[in-house]
């Protein structure tokens, strides 16, 4: 079922299935990707317990084996509406015999929307009933149309980091061809200092995922007078991806909490680097917002 939250700047609708997006309106016009299956099926699926692909499919745990969807299962699984304002909405999924044949934790996770002026805020809230620490990926995958003015082309737009004068230049993941992480970590420089011009041909490899980034970063173009700006203070990486090898008119921006599985490695949910951990009777809480320009 889809819901709706709106202002007098911006109407957003979301899915009851995986608390994902479905719209995002300014001025009557459309800024989500609309999910055209010729290039990608998808609109802004929420990543929860895990980011990414896990090698085999799989992790284990506690020396017991599980498997593991891409990007995780909240993404394809129903959830229940809890409370919803004119402008806000809660989202909430608590674990049952489902959840524990690929996720052996207790838990309720929640994402909430909010919304103040043109900004949309998305929050992530995971609470642990188990008697034992949990370990988890968390982020968001939204798809931004590109271009946003009807004038303009994909190649007229960048993607733009705000502040960078103070941070470090940004470092890129390095990715194996099936898309796992291969333990490269290489510097990325941006244009002018901090652009990436936006390209079909930047994709062909896959995501660029970043670290050591200024979190935010704006879609825009110099030729006109929108933009999509997203800000990710609590995550420690962004992806950039369209589908490979296409001119997909969009570019998703994800910010991610952690990362895929190492190249060949069948990890140990307890001990992958940079999985979150929450011990038992925990709360964990991360935001990050949109805003329509």
């Amino acid at each position: 079922m889809n819901y709706t939250i709106e202002n007098d700047r911006l109407k957003i609708q979301i899915s009851s299935r995986g608390g994902e997006m479905q719209s995002v309106i300014r001025d009557g016009r459309e800024y989500l990707w609309q999910a055209d299956p010729q290039y990608w099926d998808e609109k802004a699926p929420n990543l929860f317990p895990y980011i990414a692909r896990m090698t085999e499919g799989k992790y284990v745990l506690d020396g017991k084996s599980y498997p593991m969807p891409l990007h995780g299962f909240v993404h394809v699984t129903e959830l229940s509406m809890e409370e919803q304002t004119t402008d806000r909405i809660v989202f909430r999924l608590d674990s049952d015999e489902e959840t524990g044949k690929c996720y052996p934790f207790a838990f309720t996770y929640r994402v909430i929307y909010e919304l103040d002026g043109d900004v949309l805020h998305i929050t992530y809230q995971v609470e642990n009933h188990d008697e034992k620490t949990m370990y988890f990926g968390i982020g968001g995958h939204p798809g931004f149309l590109v271009p946003m003015e009807d004038s303009l082309g994909f190649e007229d737009y960048y993607l733009e980091f705000e502040g960078t004068k103070d941070y470090d230049e940004p470092v890129r993941i390095g990715f194996s061809p099936d898309c796992f992480v291969d333990g490269g970590m290489t510097p990325f420089p941006l244009t002018d200092g901090s652009k990436i011009p936006l390209k079909h041909s930047l994709f062909d490899n896959d995501a660029i995922v970043l670290t050591h980034t200024s979190k935010t970063v704006s879609l825009k173009s110099d030729r006109g007078t929108r933009r999509v700006t997203v800000s990710y203070p609590d995550m420690d990486y962004i992806g950039f991806w369209h589908a490979t090898l296409t001119e997909a008119p969009y570019v998703c921006i994800e910010p991610w909490s952690s990362l895929p599985s190492r190249q060949d490695i069948v990890e140990d949910l307890s001990t992958q680097p940079g999985l979150k951990s929450l011990k038992a009777g925990g709360v964990y809480r991360n935001s990050w917002s949109i805003e329509i320009h």
